[in-house]
C-alpha cells in the first residue's frame, strides 16, 4: 500500500502536467503586438480601408488620397487592412512586383507611414499566402504587418485580427474550380477549432476598455454577399459573450454600420477600398437594425477614448457621410 500511494504521488503530477500541455496546446494564444504611441495615449485613432489592391485602378489612387489628407487633418495611429489585399489572385511571392504596385506606389502620403495591421481575404487566398504573411514583406514596405490570426494591443484598446476565409465552405467546395492555399490550415475542423478557442482566450484576457475583432469576410450585412452564415454560427456567439464592442470587416464592396438587436454591438463594414458599385442591396435583411450603407467606395475613421468611440465614414472624394458615437459608460450610440 505504501508503495502504491509513493507511485501515485510521483505519477498525479506527471499527468496533471500532460494535461495541462495539452490544453495549452489547444488554446495556443494568438501571437500579441504591442502598438507603440509616440503621442497622446488616452487616445487611439485609426483608418480601415479593405478591398484595394488592385494598382491604383478602379479609383484605388483617390481613395488612398483622400486616406491620407483625413489621416493628416484628423490624427491617426495606425491603418487596418480588412483584406483581400491583392486582386485578383494575392501575391505570387515575396517579390511580386504587385505588392509595390498595389500598396507601397498608391499609399505614399506621410500620415500614412504607420503600420498596417492586415488580414488576409479570399482573393489572397488564390495566391501564395505564406508570401504576405513573410516578414520578407516588411524589408520591402516596414508598414506591412500581416499575419492569420493575431492582437494589437495599443493601451486602451485590444484588436483582435482573424482569419475568415476558412470558415466558409463553399470555397472547399469550390463549384468555381478556384485555387485556393491551404497550406497550413488542413485539417480543417482541427484549424477553425483552435482558431475558436483562441480567440475565446483573446478575449477572456482583455482588460481593455474597447475590445475589437476585425475579419475579412461580412458578419452582418445587407450588402452583396450578405451575412455569412458559418461566421455568424461559429463565430458571433463568443463575440457577444465577451461583450465585444465591434467586428469590422470588408468582403462587401461598400460602406455601412449594423447594431445587434440591443443596439451594444456594432458591424461596420469598409471594403470601398477600390472597385465597388455592386448596386446589389438586401434591404430585407436585417432592416431593424441598418443605420447606414452607402454602395460606393470609401474609407472608415475610428478613434477611442475612455469615455467614447467616435466612428466616420468617408466617400471616395473625402467628403464624410455618416458620423456615429459610442459611449464607454453604458455602450449606447447616437448618430452625430
Amino acid at each position: 500500500m505504501a508503495q502504491f500511494w509513493s507511485n501515485s504521488i510521483v505519477i498525479w503530477p506527471l499527468l496533471l502536467s500532460c494535461l495541462c500541455l495539452n490544453l495549452a496546446r489547444n488554446m495556443a494564444e494568438f501571437p500579441r503586438i504591442e502598438h507603440y504611441r509616440k503621442r497622446n495615449v488616452d487616445r487611439i485613432a485609426f483608418l480601415v480601408v479593405g478591398d484595394w489592391g488592385r494598382g491604383g485602378n478602379f479609383n484605388q489612387s483617390r481613395v488612398a488620397t483622400q486616406m491620407g489628407d483625413i489621416g493628416k487633418k484628423l490624427g491617426i495611429d495606425f491603418v487596418v487592412s480588412t483584406g483581400d489585399n491583392f486582386y485578383d489572385d494575392g501575391l505570387k511571392g515575396v517579390n511580386d512586383p504587385l505588392f509595390q504596385l498595389s500598396f507601397t506606389s498608391i499609399y505614399t502620403a506621410k500620415s500614412l507611414q504607420k503600420p498596417w495591421y492586415t488580414v488576409l481575404g479570399n482573393h489572397d487566398y488564390h495566391g501564395n499566402t505564406e508570401a504576405q504573411l513573410s516578414p520578407v514583406l516588411r524589408k520591402h514596405d516596414n508598414r506591412w504587418r500581416c499575419k492569420r490570426n493575431f492582437i494589437v494591443g495599443a493601451g486602451i484598446v485590444d484588436i483582435v485580427f482573424i482569419d475568415t476565409t476558412p470558415f466558409v465552405g463553399k470555397y472547399f467546395n469550390n463549384s468555381k474550380n478556384q485555387k485556393f492555399d491551404w497550406k497550413d490550415v488542413l485539417p480543417r475542423d482541427k484549424y477553425l477549432s483552435a482558431l475558436r478557442k483562441s480567440l475565446h482566450l483573446a478575449l477572456s484576457k482583455s482588460r481593455a476598455p474597447w475590445k475589437i475583432v476585425v475579419g475579412h469576410h461580412t458578419m452582418r450585412s445587407i450588402g452583396h454577399h450578405g451575412d455569412t452564415r458559418e461566421i455568424v454560427d461559429q463565430l458571433l456567439p463568443i463575440l457577444e459573450a465577451h461583450k465585444v464592442d465591434m467586428y469590422i470587416n470588408g468582403h462587401d464592396h461598400c460602406l455601412e454600420h449594423i447594431s445587434n438587436n440591443k443596439g451594444m454591438m456594432h458591424f461596420l463594414t469598409s471594403g470601398g477600398g477600390s472597385k465597388a458599385w455592386k448596386n446589389d442591396i438586401h434591404y430585407g435583411k436585417n432592416n431593424d437594425t441598418v443605420h447606414f450603407y452607402y454602395d460606393g467606395q470609401g474609407f472608415m475613421f475610428v478613434s477611442l477614448t475612455h469615455q467614447r468611440a467616435n466612428v466616420l465614414f468617408y466617400d471616395v472624394s473625402g467628403k464624410p457621410l455618416y458620423h456615429m458615437r459610442i459611449r464607454s459608460t453604458d455602450k449606447k450610440f447616437t448618430t452625430v
